[in-house]
């Protein structure tokens, strides 16, 4: 049972650390913290992919690897918006001098309904493609998410 209250907390500082609170303005009454995503009808992402290192022979056909190396960058992006990134960090200060200062990030959950808003050829070698995600979906994305990890640690 402390485990999933801790696993419940995590992930309501996790949701909260979209919310907009501004801790310089004094109020009257209680202020609710809405998230971000409660403010836009849609989260858009956009992805992008250099063709000339594609791996393959033809020009064509790294045109059509980029198209999906950028569509595949977008989906992250969107993914990074609705469930968050976990970023490991570490540093090594030694004399007062930076050693080693290392990151590493970590994203991963489901996407569906996204919207295909755009595939743009920018530049002569990259492609760049848009998409978007309801306000709707998402929350329905992020309720399936906690409800998963709730079943999975009973």
């Amino acid at each position: 049972m402390k485990s999933l209250l801790t696993i419940s907390l995590s992930l309501t500082l996790v949701m909260l650390s979209a919310c907009v609170v501004s801790p310089l303005t004094p109020t009257t009454h209680e202020t609710t913290a809405k998230p971000l995503i409660e403010k836009r009808e849609t989260l858009t992402a956009t992805g992008y992919a250099v063709i000339s290192i594609q791996n393959h022979r033809t020009a064509a056909q790294q045109r059509l690897l980029a198209i999906r190396a950028a569509k595949l960058d977008a989906y992250r992006s969107l993914t990074e918006q609705v469930y968050g990134l976990k970023l490991d960090a570490a540093a090594t200060v030694a004399d007062m001098v930076v050693q080693n200062d290392t990151f590493r990030s970590r994203v991963e959950g489901v996407i569906y309904g996204a919207t295909l808003v755009s595939i743009t050829p920018t530049g002569d070698d990259t492609y760049e493609t848009t998409l978007s995600l309801d306000k709707d979906v998402v929350q329905e994305l992020r309720q399936l998410y906690l409800g998963q990890i709730l079943a999975k640690h009973k």
